[in-house]
């Protein structure tokens, strides 16, 4: 096993920390499943806006929110290190790939009912009655 010494505490350590992940960020607003999430926050909060929705209802919109961003940010992550690993098919790489592909699919459901539980009667209440 690695003997790893933990790093002194510096400024510049933790600046090029920020770096690294402003790095990450322009990888991922270049994948396409991490560009329809946004595009589909965005739109969730434009709707926070216009039915100018209560704290505790933002809160829960930027939870999941969150939640759906994180989910497919970490799927990304892991599909990158499995490919760096090996581009030939591997039955277990292709499960992990699948299962973390399932966890994005699970959050965006979660996400798309409580969006349902925000909106669907601001939406009913504001064009329908």
């Amino acid at each position: 096993m690695a003997n790893f010494k933990q790093k002194d505490f510096s400024l510049s350590s933790r600046i090029n920390s920020f770096r690294f992940a402003f790095q990450g960020f322009q990888v991922l607003i270049k994948e396409i499943n991490f560009q329809i999430h946004f595009v589909f926050a965005l739109i969730s909060i434009s709707f926070g806006f216009y039915f100018r929705i209560n704290q505790i209802e933002w809160i829960l919109l930027v939870l999941v929110i969150g939640f759906v961003l994180v989910s497919e940010i970490f799927n990304t992550a892991l599909e990158y290190l499995a490919d760096s690993v090996s581009l030939e098919f591997h039955p277990l790489i292709k499960i992990s790939k699948d299962i973390s592909a399932f966890a994005v699919f699970i959050s965006a459901l979660i996400s798309i009912l409580v969006g349902l539980i925000l909106f669907l009667p601001k939406v009913i209440h504001e064009f329908f009655i």
